[in-house]
């Protein structure tokens, strides 16, 4: 068979890609893995009684914007490493500076504390569970997450994979805010984080596997 012959049979049964597919396909992972979650918090853990009060605090409105400049930011790398051939693009620089603010935030607060204070500020009292949560929550985000990245096509599989995990985490993390108590700037830096640790450094070991053409 000649190559153009080969050429021409392979396209075929070409058809034309849908304009807006990656986006629609996104769209649908993170509303199912961020509904998903919540509904999973407000099951499993409960609402925290004193949200509406908390909710009028400025302190609560930064604990939500954290998780969710790292799930923007997480997003849109991870759109990007979708199609073959692209960069992370600017997502990447929201997630490093969401966690520098943080940590940034977790300093500042640590150095206004009593010394003796600053370990049980950073455990806060939920330390022992907080990542485990965040990492049992990030679940359905997960499947729907790589269910995304699957149908398109990523060619730099470990970093697709690492994004889609720290997706998952930080949609599993804003989720996790209807119930957590913990008010302080540390503990988000050192358990949160963790929790979106977990589900990314999965992606990332995971990504070659699944993800892979």
């Amino acid at each position: 068979m000649k190559t153009d012959d080969f050429i021409s049979m392979l396209a075929s049964g070409a058809s034309p890609v849908e304009r807006h597919a990656l986006a629609k396909r996104f769209c649908i992972a993170v509303l199912i893995g961020l509904a998903t979650s919540t509904v999973l918090a407000m099951v499993i853990f409960g609402i925290r009684p004193d949200l509406s009060a908390v909710a009028a605090t400025p302190i609560f409105w930064a604990k939500i914007a954290f998780p969710l400049c790292l799930m923007v930011g997480a997003l849109c790398v991870a759109t990007r490493l979708a199609r073959p051939g692209v960069t992370a693009g600017g997502g990447a620089l929201l997630i490093f500076a969401s966690v520098a603010a943080i940590w940034a935030g977790a300093i500042y607060v640590l150095m206004g504390a009593v010394p003796d204070a600053r370990v049980a500020v950073i455990l806060g009292k939920t330390w022992r569970v907080c990542a485990l949560n965040i990492t049992l929550l990030s679940i359905p985000g997960f499947i729907s997450v790589f269910w995304a990245l699957r149908g398109l096509a990523p060619t730099r599989l470990r970093l697709a994979g690492a994004c889609g995990g720290l997706l998952a985490g930080a949609m599993a993390t804003l989720a996790y805010c209807v119930h957590c108590p913990e008010m302080d700037v540390p503990f988000w830096g050192v358990w949160y984080l963790l929790g979106m640790l977990v589900p990314t450094v999965i992606g990332a070991l995971l990504g070659p596997r699944w993800l892979r053409w």
